[in-house]
């Protein structure tokens, strides 16, 4: 398993520097223009967006976990406890939401 996420990963990165090399004409006319053509936008994008919904979907996770688990141990409470948890929910989700506009402000501004 180690071994395929190795592989996975490793063609993870390279597939895009092919892709890039292409778009940017590596073989006509050098890495020099290769270089220039390369937009660090677009990676400050994939990064905020990345970055910005590991934190919310990590926190829904435990959410839906421990809230599973107070209806499991308090039945009667569930009502009180499924309120919460969506209120929580769309906190978490926020973050998300404002993470996907500072990707698209970088973007397109």
């Amino acid at each position: 398993m180690k071994k395929f996420l190795t592989t996975l990963g490793t063609l993870a990165a390279i597939l895009p520097t092919i892709a890039l090399a292409q778009e940017a004409g590596l073989h006509d006319s050098g890495i020099i223009e290769a270089a220039k053509a390369f937009d660090l936008r677009d990676v400050a994008v994939a990064l905020a967006m990345g970055l910005g919904a590991i934190g919310p979907g990590i926190g829904i996770g435990i959410i839906g976990g421990k809230s599973a688990e107070a209806v499991g141990r308090n039945p009667e409470a569930a009502a009180k406890i499924q309120t919460v948890m969506i209120l929580t929910v769309a906190f978490a989700e926020a973050v998300a939401i404002y993470a996907l506009v500072i990707a698209l402000i970088v973007k397109f501004v």
